[in-house]
């Protein structure tokens, strides 16, 4: 399973961006999906995660309520709908996907990773 991460951008505070996780590879249908997000000078820190039939949400404290993930297997691809933006969520965007079915909190289970996309959220 290849990944690519794309949607990132300059926004500004309160604004709204739509981060896309597009993946190569017959079996993604059959991954979880997590994002991850690693600010300058910080450890990389989970965000979301989502399960394989999308039954399945869990969000960091920081971000629920502002984020939302959603996937389309037909097209091979997850969505993190990001919103109420503040300068705290700037950081490279990661998506990284697990045979876990659930999907999991730890970036240990993850076993394909994206390059990342830059959000950069002004004051």
């Amino acid at each position: 399973v290849q990944l690519q991460a794309s949607g990132g951008g300059l926004v500004q505070a309160g604004g709204y961006l739509r981060l896309s996780c597009a993946a190569s590879g017959r079996t993604f249908s059959r991954h979880a999906v997590g994002w991850f997000r690693q600010a300058p000078g910080k450890e990389r820190e989970f965000v979301a995660t989502i399960s394989w039939n999308s039954r399945y949400t869990l969000y960091a404290d920081s971000v629920n309520g502002r984020f939302t993930l959603s996937r389309v297997n037909a097209k091979n691809t997850v969505y993190l709908q990001m919103s109420s933006l503040n300068p705290e969520d700037t950081a490279v965007y990661y998506c990284a996907a697990t045979t876990d079915s659930n999907g999991s909190r730890r970036f240990e289970a993850y076993d394909y990773w994206g390059q990342g996309t830059q959000v950069t959220v002004s004051s």
